[in-house]
């Protein structure tokens, strides 16, 4: 897709933001988190009927009297989006040239999240990598902010598209979101997940802070028949394959079920929820029904097609 025509569309995208800023933020969603949008306030003196499980056995000790945590409601929710802008990101689709790359899709759903997030009056944040953190914003508030980070990724657009370079590491960019939050926040990884080794820090994020993996697929289908070439955009290196045999088209498939089935193992043993769409999809309703709870679920996968 041609800059001007994406920069049109992440454009529009406000207009429709507000009913997912509302899903964001609901209680049907935040309730799904470990940290339920609550923090430490202060501590007071046990009161009977006080939950026992309140008890801050510190101060308790210290001061050789029952003490109890209060909490309140934390309204502020930081939001780190770290993008993947690896060579495998910018692959044309092979079946439809007028269906987004992977990477133009995140940029979408990044976009999409960023102005929800303006709407709630969160802050929000972004990482832009492939082998390492290659822009980063750290997190803030407005408008100004948020199409500061849209221009940056559209100049990533036309910069990466045609770079062969190593693979992303995903790793890399979640020990940097690490050494970046001290506060509780969401973390939205948006990748096609070409990156290995990335488990431990995504588990290791996913104590402090609530993890979504957001992987962005391309065709899974090939057109042609015959003899073609087939090209890896993270290494260059090209290989003739037989694409009209039947069996090359099932070992094909049986590929793309396995390392589906592989992702969603790894998230669920990280803590990371975990949404899987397409190029094709339209990506405002799979985001809003995920948001929303009907699409969603901390334990189980969550497709969009």
């Amino acid at each position: 897709m041609e800059k001007s025509e994406l920069l049109r569309n992440i454009i529009n995208l406000p207009i429709i933001s507000s009913g997912l800023a509302e899903e964001m933020l609901s209680g049907s969603f935040r309730s799904v988190f470990k940290g339920q949008g609550m923090e430490f306030d202060e501590a007071r003196h046990y009161q009977s009927g006080d939950d026992i499980r309140t008890i801050d056995w510190n101060a308790s000790a210290r001061f050789g009297y029952p003490f109890v945590k209060m909490y309140r409601e934390e309204r502020e929710l930081t939001i780190l989006l770290l993008i993947d802008i690896s060579p495998s990101m910018h692959r044309g689709n092979i079946t439809k040239a007028d269906v987004l790359s992977p990477f133009e899709q995140a940029l979408i759903c990044a976009s999409l999240i960023a102005f929800s997030a303006e709407h709630g009056g969160q802050q929000v944040g972004s990482f832009f990598f492939d082998k390492d953190v290659e822009k980063a914003f750290a997190p803030s508030r407005g408008r100004k902010h948020i199409m500061s980070m849209i221009m940056a990724g559209l100049q990533f657009q036309d910069n990466q598209a045609d770079k062969t370079q190593n693979g992303s590491n995903i790793a890399s960019a979640l020990k940097a979101a690490q050494r970046l939050l001290k506060k509780r926040a969401l973390v939205v990884v948006i990748s096609d997940f070409f990156s290995i080794n990335w488990e431990h820090e995504m588990a290791t994020l996913c104590r402090k802070h609530d993890c979504i993996a957001l992987r962005i697929c391309g065709a899974k289908e090939i057109p042609y028949h015959g003899l073609i070439t087939m090209e890896d955009p993270e290494t260059g290196i090209k290989m003739e394959t037989p694409a009209g045999l039947n069996s090359f088209k099932q070992n094909w498939e049986q590929w793309h079920n396995e390392r589906t089935i592989n992702w969603e193992a790894q998230c669920r043993k990280s803590g990371a929820s975990l949404l899987d769409i397409t190029t094709e999809t339209n990506a405002p309703t799979a985001l809003m029904k995920f948001f929303s709870g009907r699409g969603f679920n901390k334990h189980s996968q969550s497709k969009s097609r």
